[in-house]
C-alpha cells in the first residue's frame, strides 16, 4: 500500500511540473478606452414626451398594466436605495413603500 501511495505521489509529481509555462503581456490591456467627440455626436436624438402626449395617445383605450423600469441606467441610484433602506426600514423592503423614502 505504502509503494501504491508513493508511486502516484510520484506520477501526480511529474504531471505537475510537466506543464507548460504562458508568459504574460508586460503592459495589461485597458479595460475600457473611453469614448470620442465622434462616437457622441453619433447618438439619436432624445424624443422628449410630456405626460399630457402620454395621456392623449391612450384616449380610447382599454385599461392596461404598465411597468417603468428604474434600473441605474440614467442615474447611479443604487446608493440611494441602500440608504433609504438602512435610514427607514433596516432589513426589510417596507421603505420601498414609504412616501418619505421618495420624496428624499
Amino acid at each position: 500500500m505504502r509503494k501504491l501511495t508513493l508511486a502516484l505521489a510520484a506520477a501526480s509529481l511529474l504531471f505537475t511540473l510537466n506543464s507548460a509555462v504562458v508568459a504574460r503581456a508586460s503592459t495589461p490591456q485597458p479595460l475600457w478606452v473611453g469614448t470620442n467627440v465622434a462616437q457622441l455626436a453619433e447618438q439619436a436624438p432624445i424624443h422628449w414626451v410630456s405626460v399630457a402626449q402620454i395621456e392623449n395617445s391612450l384616449l380610447g383605450r382599454p385599461p392596461m398594466a404598465v411597468g417603468f423600469d428604474i434600473d441605474d441606467t440614467v442615474l447611479f441610484s443604487s446608493p440611494g436605495f441602500w440608504r433609504g433602506q438602512k435610514t427607514f426600514s433596516p432589513g426589510s423592503e417596507d421603505y420601498l413603500k414609504n412616501p418619505q423614502f421618495w420624496e428624499k
